[in-house]
């Protein structure tokens, strides 16, 4: 919580600045996702426009009624009202069609932008994505695009309408009286103040209570993705208080601003009113003294009653455009990240013809959040292709970070680290790691089928070749005891199924995909015996002709291997065959062994 905490605060601050011209420029950048759909944007404006023009026509028209009344018009109250009943309808369909134009234009952009903020966020480095947490950026694309979305569909053609009502109406009224113009428009400074004033406050207020939300989504995803860790601690109700809490805050900022939202809007309706009222008594003055007629005053009223309803609607406009920009830059801070690697990269890059030799060479390494504490310290090995090595050594030795340095998960400071003696920084991202596959301690699933989760190491695959990846993992030999075989779900993260039903899927994965390197971490040692046993025969398979580096605690798993390196404390401690460590006086390696052996024993 407090990492949230900590961005909300940093938010708030940035809230400061929000009507920046910065922050407009910001806005009116991601605009440009409008460009492909101008065609369409051009011709809802035109609509806009015209169901604009079809409602300030309504006042003049309704006068021109009064003036039927008083006999100065040379019209019928029945021409006249025959004429206002089309004008009501081409309002209707002007409006209909500058909705629908609008919607349309709006959901094409936003579907891109959304389309834009996942690719960016999927392709940024890892070191990145550790910073933020997965409810913060699932906010981006939801909470902050569903904001620009409203910009598009409602607030840019409220804008217009109320600007338009504004300058037309004004322009009618000072032709119409000058002096009565004059009088009313006294009265508007104080209500734009307050407005402007009005919108800065709920601006802030609805920042607040956009990043209390944001919070509460966080919980929301963190709980239902470890809700095993939460029923197995039977901490419901601390989750449960912990949402409350935050929801508890959205309602005291939401009904904090709802107080304050309503003794504003009395305020624009007294003065609204008020000026309303001041305008008759001034008007009825006028007509008494011939100036102008009573139609004249009663259109005049009407406008003024436009106007009015404009001007008080700037304020709920000025706070949405503020909460629009805010969400723009959020959105933009994503957008302008480095990404590792174009998606245009991703889909063109071949796995190449590598032999899968690999040397370290004086390694150093320490993570970017800890630069002060230095993980590897002057690692150095080689492995021939083909070869199988294996990391050994206690947790937080550094066994996972070289291997995630392998990967460029992340870069390392110093030192060299070669593949087929070339550095690794001279393959492309996306082409080395098509040459490599991992087989993790905790294997990820996604909530599909079993033929969609083997075919994701290699989505071109033909359902020949999945199905003989599944065989040689020996993983058959549970799909077809499964009704639904391979079209079986998995359920969320493979909670469905066991762990080594689960390992056995991310080994054919592995297989699918034929990588040149690969990469067993921690593959076997949350295994019971018996999966265990089958999954290590299938790792006997994916292993075969492939540079392999084993992580493992249990050492059992690692005897076949051709070299062993023991890592303490960032560096290699050790190094030989099983059989060279295993009578190494006091060797690491050999009481990593006992102590094994002990607990084994113990059990």
């Amino acid at each position: 919580m407090a990492n949230n905490e900590n961005s909300s605060d940093r938010t708030a601050v940035l809230g400061v600045k929000k009507m920046s011209w910065q922050g407009l420029k910001t806005t009116l950048a991601l605009l440009r996702y409008l460009r492909p759909y101008r065609g369409t944007f051009i011709i809802g404006m035109v609509f806009l426009a015209l169901s604009t023009a079809t409602s300030l026509a309504f006042p003049k028209l309704v006068g021109s009624i009064v003036e039927v009344v008083e006999g100065k018009s040379q019209y019928t109250i029945n021409q006249i009202t025959v004429f206002l009943f089309f004008v009501l309808v081409a309002q209707a369909l002007f409006s209909y069609y500058r909705i629908y134009l609008f919607t349309k234009v709006s959901e094409l952009a936003m579907t891109n932008i959304r389309r834009d903020v996942f690719s960016k966020i999927i392709t940024l480095p890892i070191a990145f994505l550790e910073q933020r947490r997965v409810g913060e950026l699932t906010s981006r694309i939801t909470s902050d695009v569903s904001q620009l979305q409203g910009l598009l569909s409602f607030t840019l053609a409220e804008m217009f309408r109320q600007i338009a009502t504004l300058v037309v109406g004004i322009g009618i009224l000072f032709y119409t009286s000058w002096k009565l113009t004059l009088f009313m428009l006294a009265t508007f400074p104080v209500l734009v103040v307050a407005s402007v004033f009005f919108g800065r406050h709920m601006r802030k207020l609805a920042k607040k209570a956009q990043d209390e939300l944001a919070a509460a989504n966080v919980v929301v995803e963190e709980t239902l993705q470890s809700v095993n860790v939460v029923k197995a601690f039977t901490n419901e109700p601390l989750e449960i208080n912990r949402y409350q809490t935050i929801l508890q805050r959205v309602v005291d900022l939401s009904l904090y601003a709802a107080k304050f939202r309503g003794g504003f809007v009395s305020f624009i309706i007294f003065a609204l009113f008020g000026g309303i009222v001041g305008v008759i008594w001034y008007g009825a003055g006028l007509v008494q003294a011939g100036e102008f007629g009573l139609a004249d005053l009663f259109t005049f009223i009407l406008y003024t009653t436009f106007i009015g309803a404009s001007i008080s609607g700037m304020s709920d406009l000025y706070a949405q455009i503020n909460r629009v920009i805010g969400a723009s830059e959020r959105i933009f801070e994503i957008l302008e990240e480095t990404p590792e690697v174009t998606v245009e990269e991703a889909n063109t890059a071949e796995a190449g013809r590598m032999t899968g030799e690999i040397t370290y060479d004086d390694v150093h390494f320490s993570y970017p959040s800890r630069a002060d504490l230095p993980v590897l310290k002057g690692i150095s090995f080689h492995i021939n292709p083909g070869e199988k090595i294996a990391l050994v050594g206690y947790s937080g030795a550094g066994k996972s970070t070289i291997v995630q340095l392998l990967m460029r998960f992340y870069n390392h400071q110093s030192g060299e680290i070669r593949i087929d003696d070339k550095p690794l920084q001279a393959f492309g991202i996306s082409e080395l790691r098509k040459n490599i596959a991992i087989v993790p301690q905790e294997v990820m699933l996604f909530g599909g089928t079993i033929y969609e989760n083997i075919a994701y190491g290699k989505p071109s695959a033909t359902r020949e070749e999945i199905q003989d990846a599944a065989r040689r993992a020996h993983a058959s030999e549970f799909i077809d005891t499964f009704p639904e075989k391979f079209e079986t779900i998995v359920g969320e993260r493979g909670i469905k199924l066991s762990g080594g039903q689960r390992q056995r899927i991310a080994i054919a994965r592995a297989i699918l995909k034929n990588p040149k390197i690969l990469i067993l971490d921690e593959a076997t040692s949350s295994l019971d015996a018996e999966s265990e046993k089958l999954v290590q025969i299938a790792l006997d398979e994916l292993m075969q002709n492939r540079t392999t580096i084993v992580i493992a605690h249990r050492l059992a798993t690692i005897r076949k291997v051709d070299m062993i390196y023991v890592i303490r404390e960032g560096r290699i401690a050790e190094s030989g065959t099983h059989q060279q460590l295993t009578v190494m006086d006091n060797g690491l390696y050999a009481n990593l062994i006992k102590l094994q052996f002990e607990t084994a024993e113990s059990h």
